[in-house]
């Protein structure tokens, strides 16, 4: 089974790369952000209580998240052929929820896809997005509070998984293809 986090910030090519990642080894992508905005949109509790959170560029609760991540690992029947975690973890007490999490269900995390991408070009990405997709937190304001929160919260994962021999880093920039060709030979090494 092949468990993959793919790590970077906001607007480092995730979600992309993921897609190519689920197209090529058939591993379920799970994207918290995705879901949580999903959550909003519908109007649910958990929607009202994320929209107080991400509005303001702010990560939700650990709890909340890891509870919506053990209901989908253990109804969705399609999570135990390997997963692909987009946007998640951000924290390493996240991190560490997540190895119990997976160890409690007999797997574990093989592989952690760092896409590194300079600010300046993130800032670029994001607001491109903006005017695109319409997400009302692709706007310059709320693109600053959430590199700020990525870089004081989420930068210490890389160590942590460095440390543990699961990170991967990988240019986050040039042809999307080449990106994950790169990201290919390391997941390869995993299998």
């Amino acid at each position: 089974m092949l468990n993959v986090v793919i790590f970077g910030a906001p607007g480092s090519g995730k979600g992309t790369q993921s897609e190519k990642i689920v197209e090529k080894y058939g591993l379920y992508h799970i994207s918290t952000g995705e879901l949580l905005r999903k959550e909003i949109e519908a109007g649910s509790e958990l929607g009202k209580v994320a929209d107080g959170y991400i509005s303001k560029g702010q990560l939700l609760p650990d709890a909340i998240i890891i509870k919506m991540l053990a209901n989908l690992l253990d109804t969705i029947p399609e999570t135990r052929n390997g997963v692909i975690f987009d946007g998640f973890p951000r924290t390493i007490p996240q991190a560490e929820a997540l190895d119990t999490l997976l160890a409690e269900r007999g797997t574990a995390v093989s592989a952690v896809i760092g896409l590194e991408v300079g600010e300046p070009e993130l800032i670029d990405r994001l607001l491109k997005r903006g005017q695109v997709s319409g997400r009302s937190d692709d706007n310059l304001e709320t693109i600053k509070k959430r590199l700020d929160v990525y870089h004081t919260q989420t930068t210490p994962l890389q160590n942590f998984y460095k440390e543990s021999g699961r990170y991967r880093a990988i240019k986050g920039t040039g042809a999307v293809d080449a990106i994950f060709e790169a990201i290919a030979r390391e997941l390869s090494a995993c299998l």
